[in-house]
């Protein structure tokens, strides 16, 4: 199992937890939880951090020789304005990956998929290395695919809903269809259950942030959905029992000495 590593873009990761880092208490918590988390690849919203350090930031409690930072373009409601967030990021040197959010509807949360392609587009063409955020329309996923994207990330619920996955056929099919690159499920779970759910449907890893972030006790969440993408991802790869409508003796009577 160490050798079962994550690769996106030629970069090898033990974890298979990508974590968020808003909406907690405190700058202290988010630290905590990381640590609980054994995560190293996390996210940062661009335009929600203090990039001159002028004053206390967030950034100030991600050590960057522990964390490989992925900056978001969260709260962009057009292709424009996520292309120039991710170009920002880059400029200010957080790093030249992007986690691509293009919002379409503001009560859902719901990816505008159109704007999202385009900006892919732009962005690998810059050099990027571009994780998008989308739906579970096969369809997308793999223009996005021919549009440079280096993962596909789509969603399991709307973002921030703890609903876990709804949408398990779909990842399914995703699971099948796309083998070029990382299925990363982002949005939606809200428990450790639902981590393992996403990765025994067959997802490379998890993403999540408000599942940590706003449990009862958040440190010990992220060291639980720890173990749940472990444990999922080790029972996808050990493949489940088929499903039987009648029982079957664990201990079957075929040469029992009578």
């Amino acid at each position: 199992m160490r050798m079962d590593s994550l690769v996106i873009a030629g970069h090898s990761f033990h974890s298979r937890l990508i974590v968020g880092t808003g909406k907690y208490k405190s700058f202290q918590e988010t630290a905590r939880a990381l640590a609980a988390s054994s995560a190293e690849m996390v996210t940062v919203a661009v335009r929600r951090v203090h990039l001159d350090r002028s004053q206390e930031s967030l950034l100030d409690y991600i050590d960057p020789t522990r964390y490989f930072l992925l900056p978001n373009t969260a709260g962009c409601y057009s292709a424009d304005e996520a292309i120039r967030t991710a170009r920002l990021a880059r400029e200010v040197g957080l790093s030249d990956w992007i986690k691509l959010e293009v919002i379409g509807d503001q009560a859902t949360l719901y990816p505008d998929v159109q704007a999202t392609l385009e900006a892919t587009r732009v962005l690998a063409k810059e050099g990027f290395t571009v994780l998008p955020y989308t739906s579970d329309d096969v369809v997308f996923a793999k223009r996005l695919l021919d549009a440079g994207a280096a993962a596909i990330m789509p969603l399991g619920a709307p973002i921030g809903s703890g609903l876990g996955i709804q949408n398990a056929a779909n990842i399914r099919i995703l699971r099948e269809l796309i083998t070029a690159v990382p299925l990363i499920v982002d949005a939606g779970v809200g428990t450790a259950s639902d981590a393992a759910i996403a990765m025994e449907l067959g997802a490379d890893a998890v993403l999540m942030n408000t599942g940590i972030a706003n449990a009862q006790e958040p440190v010990l969440m992220a060291e639980a959905m720890k173990y749940a993408v472990l444990a999922g991802r080790q029972a996808y790869l050990a493949g489940r029992m088929p499903k039987k409508l009648y029982a079957t003796a664990s201990s079957p009577q075929e040469g029992v000495l009578r």
